[in-house]
């Protein structure tokens, strides 16, 4: 894979909570650091709702000679409305495209049809989706029907023309597995691509279709949760709140750093045999998913992230300066990374054919 990444999470907002409710420019300067010389990446996915933070974040990441996929996400709002937050998005973009031509690609959204407001019924992300236990069986009601894909595309192409417009470097979208997207608008083909137990022997295989349009494809999601039993869950994984007490997890379930980092290298290798351009594992860190120890106040073992986040300003001792500290799987990326380097940050721009 050219491009070995992270996602980095500066504040998406989701049902009104901030994923990162603090955001310190010089914390952000350390982790991106961080993620360049000791997780061995070359390219970022930056992600979050706050354009400025978005701005600020990606400027230090490519001034540190990272790629930057740059992902402004609104989420729970209407079509119009992410309309024109993705436009406002692609012109601070451009300002930095201008600085750093060639390496910056812009997203103009992800996962949109549960997302954004008006292709599905309902106001908010849970409301769309109806029990998030039943997922599952809304995920199959999709792919059998098909009627969310016309809808995606008229918006789709709707804001491939306004960010066009203002925005002069390569754009995508960050889709789902349900979502039958018209590749001939982007420049990359990309996908939040989790195993579970129901692709779990065919993850590589349904990779294939990816490919069709001939354009580099990228897996902008791939992770597992941290407890024994995620690798089955793929991206459902992390719904472990206990809905009576929602101050605490569900109780029987078991944190288990090393099975996330072999499930995270397992699929890092069938992506690297697959023939993706690149794939960002999701996510660095989720500083709201805190680490305790009684499991049943352990959020960390529902995240995605490759640190476990500390409570009551406690600091690491890997990094003494930093909120966390490494968990197994950052370990293992850093390692997979290292011994699979491309040189892609020293052939100049990345995304050109």
């Amino acid at each position: 894979m050219k491009r070995k990444g992270v996602c980095y999470d500066v504040g998406r907002v989701l049902l009104g909570e901030d994923w990162r409710p603090i955001f310190d420019p010089r914390l952000v300067h350390r982790e991106l650091e961080i993620i360049q010389n000791d997780l061995h990446c070359n390219a970022v996915r930056i992600c979050g709702q706050d354009i400025g933070r978005l701005a600020v974040a990606a400027e230090d990441a490519l001034q540190q000679g990272l790629e930057v996929w740059l992902s402004p996400e609104l989420f729970d709002h209407s079509e119009q409305e992410t309309l024109d937050y993705i436009v406002t998005a692609a012109e601070a973009a451009e300002k930095l495209r201008q600085q750093w031509p060639g390496r910056l690609v812009l997203s103009v959204g992800s996962e949109l049809t549960l997302f954004m407001k008006g292709i599905l019924s309902g106001d908010t992300f849970l409301e769309r989706i109806g029990n998030p236990f039943l997922l599952p069986f809304l995920i199959l009601r999709l792919k059998l029907l098909g009627t969310h894909n016309k809808p995606l595309n008229a918006f789709l192409a709707r804001a491939n023309q306004g960010v066009r417009n203002v925005f002069h470097g390569p754009v995508t979208y960050a889709s789902a597995p349900i979502e039958d997207v018209d590749w001939s608008l982007f420049d990359f083909v990309c996908v939040d691509y989790y195993r579970g137990k129901r692709n779990r022997t065919s993850y590589g295989e349904r990779l294939k279709r990816y490919f069709a349009s001939g354009k580099p494809v990228v897996i902008t999601e791939v992770g597992c949760c941290t407890y024994q039993g995620a690798e089955e869950k793929g991206g459902r994984a992390f719904l472990l709140v206990d809905r009576k007490h929602p101050e605490r997890l569900r109780s029987g379930y078991v944190r288990d750093e090393e099975l996330q980092a072999r499930e995270v290298t397992d699929l890092l290798g069938i992506l690297d045999k697959s023939g993706v351009d690149g794939a960002f594992v999701f996510t660095f860190v989720m500083p709201t998913l805190k680490y305790h120890e009684d499991p049943l106040y352990d959020f960390d073992k529902a995240s995605y992230s490759l640190v476990k986040s500390y409570a009551h300003g406690k600091l690491g001792t890997t990094y003494p300066d930093m909120p966390w500290e490494p968990k197994a799987s950052f370990k293992a990326v850093a390692e997979h990374d290292a011994n699979h380097a491309t040189g892609a940050r020293d052939q100049g721009v990345l995304w050109r054919k």
